[in-house]
């Protein structure tokens, strides 16, 4: 088994590519990677030296490029992870979002076409559902609110792959996970911020009242439920994947702080980001009921193990901190 991993250097593409190759002996893993800021051939150090890995240094949107390792490779399946991901960055400056995640997986979706790939994982997000009201919860058939450039790109290029089953009857399968935790994770999102920022004695920024809603799901949950779409998914669906654990915002960086017997006078509100949504929440039952996937990781025990991977590894975190992610960071924080 073949697999070409798009955006593998990133938190969730490396950590699928890790797994991949922990558990699978005979499989071979080829990462496709532009390499942007969030891009670190770092959380790959332990798979580097293995024979069954390739990494190729390219940009999705490069159809040339692209062409050349499908044809050198002939993948088995295409997992689909390479995207422009994060909401505060899609809202500062739109057009990265766009070209990456519609034109990019365009360019990929034309050469699994070509070259007949026997399966095309496209990989997206619970925010193409926008905000929800409690109690309820979004199944597969929720229709798509999108409130940012970033979740307007996601749900785009998700109807631009399911259009590619309909249309060519290519082996498309999609699915939406929630917001996800772990290891490794690029010091922008929320609980990676929030413990960098902790363990660094510096102000947590709060958005608005912290009431914001999100199911959390840990890295390596999310991967497993990947593959078991790979293994039993059925052509042209869409899966959800949840942590099945909703917090509010404050609730978790409370929960980060009372484990690293930090003060809760850190925190700091500042204005809220527009078009903020409220709520987000998953139904998983489709993917339970038809693959046996469910999350193993429970929410206090993943917390705990990614803050212990932070505190130990000060270095990763202060190198990823440096050059343009600081920039960033004042650009969007400071003014607030």
């Amino acid at each position: 088994m073949t697999y070409l991993v798009t955006g593998g250097a990133g938190f969730i593409g490396s950590a699928f590519v890790r797994l991949v190759l922990r558990t699978d002996p005979s499989a071979r893993v080829v990462n496709l990677d532009k390499l942007t800021y969030a891009g670190n051939l770092e959380n790959l150090e332990a798979v580097a030296a293995n024979p069954n890995y390739r990494f190729v240094h390219a940009d999705i949107c490069d159809a040339e490029a692209v062409n050349r390792v499908f044809e050198e490779e002939k993948p088995d399946a295409v997992v689909h992870f390479a995207a422009e991901s994060h909401v505060d960055r899609s809202i500062l400056s739109p057009a990265p979002v766009f070209e990456t995640n519609l034109r990019g997986s365009f360019t990929l979706l034309e050469a699994a076409r070509q070259f007949k790939t026997p399966r095309f994982q496209h990989v997206s997000t619970d925010e193409v559902y926008g905000s929800i009201d409690a109690p309820h919860e979004a199944d597969e058939s929720y229709p798509l609110v999108t409130s940012s450039p970033y979740s307007a790109s996601k749900a785009g290029s998700d109807l631009l792959a399911l259009s590619y089953f309909k249309t060519y009857k290519m082996p498309v399968t999609v699915t939406r996970a929630s917001n996800n935790y772990g290891p490794f994770q690029f010091p922008e999102k929320l609980i990676p911020l929030m413990i960098s920022n902790a363990i660094a004695d510096k102000p947590l920024p709060i958005y608005g009242d912290g009431q914001q809603i999100r199911d959390w799901l840990f890295v390596d949950d999310h991967c497993r439920a990947i593959l078991a779409v790979l293994g039993k998914g059925r052509d042209g669906e869409i899966y959800n994947i949840g942590g099945s654990r909703s917090l509010a915002n404050l609730d978790v960086v409370k929960r980060i702080l009372a484990t690293l017997n930090k003060p809760e006078s850190l925190m700091k509100t500042v204005t809220d980001r527009p078009g903020h949504d409220r709520r987000y929440a998953l139904s998983s039952e489709k993917l339970m009921r038809e693959t046996g996937w469910n999350a193993e990781t429970d929410f206090e025990t993943g917390l705990r193990e990614t803050i212990a991977w932070y505190q130990a590894n000060a270095a990763w975190v202060a190198r990823v901190q440096s050059g343009e992610y600081r920039k960033y960071y004042e650009q969007n924080y400071g003014s607030r």
